[in-house]
């Protein structure tokens, strides 16, 4: 199953209601698509969602080293020797986890439509379908509380309320969302780095009656001490995200007690083998585990969703950032029923359209 040919394409999309977070506005992203054909016809595609200040790369620098490293080193290769080629690639590109992620999905892609079976299934088949937060960016508190109720209607169980800007509203949104939803409703929340220790402390102590389900990221991500400090003292939940790029991040934040809990995203760790490994690694040092995601096309949320599902100590989703992309060309790719995650039964990444494509850069 030797690789013939990649081709690599670049879209900025538009997001349908731009939104807010501790460290900056979001109203579009750059996206990268990769398409891989082997000798048989076959047809993998992967995505990478650059993100700066999260993955460390731009659209431009990931074309570039498609065209330089990416596509030289894919040529001719056995689409089984994902380890050997990722390792390469590991060494070639230092720093470009979404740009890895992208490579690595489109070969998992090929290998399970090559067993003939969803991903999966290849990679576990743990579970068929898992429950996904829904997120509500740092915005008026009058805007989250109808946001909140909207989701609910939706079929929504959980939300995930983002913050980090103001200490004093972040603790009354939550409380008001808390009274507005009801308690059956799971309701999550990220500082996205905003807090100092004395500040999460206190919102923590200001939502103990909210009953939050976790508490995600509250202080800068190289401060690791503080994220220690917190995780000793909180009567919720708290998990690293930023905080987790690679192997050996999640070692230190294991190893050390740093947090409950882990966010794997797939852009920031290089892809499914990596965050395979990243899961290992927690499920040793008894850390439950997330998976999510940036804003991303359906393509790259159903190759997490396919890693959520094939193992036991992933029991959080939070898998939504596609479902305000405009014009996402791999559109209908993960199904979800009443907050539900619910993968293709198509062999691979269970993409089976159609599509054309302009490289943009």
């Amino acid at each position: 199953m030797k690789i013939t040919t990649t081709e690599c394409f670049h879209l900025k999309l538009t997001l349908s209601e731009s939104y807010d977070i501790a460290y900056e506005s979001v109203d579009h992203c750059e996206l990268l698509f990769l398409k891989i054909t082997t000798q048989e016809g076959k047809t993998g595609w992967g995505s990478a969602a650059p993100v700066t200040p999260v993955t460390g790369e731009s659209a431009t620098g990931i074309m570039q080293s498609y065209r330089t490293v990416i596509e030289p080193i894919l040529k001719g290769k056995g689409v089984f020797q994902y380890a050997r080629i990722m390792e390469r690639l590991k060494s070639t590109l230092p720093g470009k986890p979404s740009a890895m992620a992208m490579v690595d999905m489109a070969l998992y892609d090929l290998m399970a439509q090559k067993a003939g079976v969803p991903l999966y299934q290849l990679l576990g088949g743990y579970r068929n379908s898992i429950p996904t937060s829904i997120t509500i960016g740092i915005m008026p508190t009058g805007e989250a509380l109808r946001k909140a109720k909207k989701h609910v209607r939706e079929g929504f169980h959980i939300l995930k309320i983002k913050g980090g800007k103001s200490l004093e509203e972040d603790i009354s949104k939550i409380r008001m969302i808390r009274k507005a939803v009801g308690e059956k409703v799971k309701l999550r929340f990220d500082a996205n780095q905003g807090y100092s220790q004395e500040e999460a402390l206190a919102f923590l102590k200001g939502t103990v009656e909210a009953g939050l389900e976790l508490v995600e990221q509250p202080t800068h991500k190289d401060e690791l001490g503080l994220l220690k400090n917190i995780t000793s003292k909180a009567q919720v939940n708290v998990m690293a995200d930023e905080s987790l790029i690679s192997l050996n991040d999640a070692f230190v934040i294991s190893k050390n007690k740093c947090s409950d809990l882990i966010n794997i995203k797939l852009m920031k760790t290089g892809g499914i083998l990596a965050a395979t490994h990243i899961s290992s690694v927690a499920k040793a040092a008894g850390i439950r585990s997330m998976v999510g995601c940036m804003d991303e096309s359906a393509l790259s949320i159903s190759a997490g969703l396919h890693f959520a599902l094939s193992r036991p100590n992933i029991i959080y989703a939070d898998l939504d950032g596609h479902l305000d992309l405009l014009d996402d060309p791999f559109q209908g790719m993960v199904r979800i029923s009443r907050g539900k995650l619910i993968p293709s039964k198509a062999p691979g990444l269970g993409w089976t359209g159609t599509l054309k494509m302009q490289e943009g850069l």
